[in-house]
């Protein structure tokens, strides 16, 4: 399996789960720890199904074994427990009642975990493909909506700021628009934390249709945006207390944007260069001077 925590890999596949094995997912979820002393006849017992059921569970999100399971659990449960935030586990849950202190705790390590998560899954090859692909295209379309259209905007503001051919779109009928007028010189990318947003996934798929490289930024690599890719940028999640896991991923597909965004400048340093050279000026003369006491 790719170097992330289970419980994030049993988020992703659990849209995709039904019936009886959807409840062992959602078991597990609700207690990592305590399943971790279960054995699988006893997981089995508590979701109402099966050992058969659990080890057909295992199989379907792509572990060998109940046996892996529990290895998994336990080796996350470990990473958790040894952070730069100290030695005792930070778990994901803030209550009303919790300390600023605490809220520091829970954010700061659910997030740095999803950047760490990501970076250690990066396919280095998918970077360079998308990277050449996006620093010679004659336009780059981006989309996304909702917080993914956040996303999408900065992505804009990145690559047009060293000289690309950029926008962002967020609208379904302006996205589809753009789309329908791209040729095999162009670059599509589709920004979605499910993978599985409409509004994303029809501009993206008519833009391959066109013939232009498509690149998919999402979280679940089996997700239909994922399937109309030809490149994959996969992203991780750090849901906590009042965070979704499409809020909590935000940092990490805002480091995989900027993995891309150097990248481009790299492969396109001229251009890059000049363009810096040009704009660098605007924010500093447009910043309000103070004054000096009297």
């Amino acid at each position: 399996m790719p170097p992330t925590d289970v419980t994030t890999l049993i988020r992703t596949e659990l849209p995709r789960l039904a019936g009886s094995l959807r409840k062992v997912g959602e078991l597990i979820l609700e207690d990592p720890a305590a399943v971790t002393h279960c054995s699988a006849a006893e997981l089995g017992r508590r979701t109402g199904t099966s050992q058969a059921t659990v080890t057909r569970f295992c199989r379907a999100i792509g572990l060998d074994s109940y046996q892996h399971l529990l290895i998994e659990l336990a080796q996350e449960r470990g990473r958790g427990e040894v952070s730069d935030w100290g030695t005792a586990e930070i778990g994901p849950d803030i209550s009303p009642d919790d300390s600023l202190e605490r809220v520091v705790q829970v954010v700061g390590s659910a997030d740095l975990r999803a950047i760490q998560q990501t970076i250690d899954r990066i396919d280095l090859d998918s970077i360079e493909r998308a990277g050449q692909a996006a620093a010679r295209a004659r336009r780059i379309d981006v989309y996304g909506v909702g917080g993914s259209g956040a996303v999408a905007q900065e992505t804009e503001t990145r690559l047009f700021r060293i000289g690309c051919a950029v926008r962002g779109w967020t609208e379904v009928h302006a996205a589809l628009t753009s789309a329908a007028l791209l040729t095999p010189a162009d670059v599509a990318i589709g920004i979605s934390h499910s993978g599985s947003t409409r509004e994303t996934i029809e501009p993206f798929e008519l833009a391959k249709q066109r013939g232009a490289t498509t690149v998919a930024i999402t979280a679940d690599p089996k997700s239909p945006l994922a399937r109309a890719a030809d490149v994959r940028l996969i992203s991780s999640s750090s849901e906590t207390s009042f965070r979704t896991e499409s809020i909590g991923a935000r940092h990490s597909v805002l480091v995989l944007i900027d993995l891309l965004y150097v990248r481009v400048a790299q492969l396109s340093y001229q251009r890059a260069s000049a363009s810096l050279a040009l704009t660098d000026h605007i924010a500093r003369e447009h910043a309000v001077k103070s004054r000096r006491a009297r």
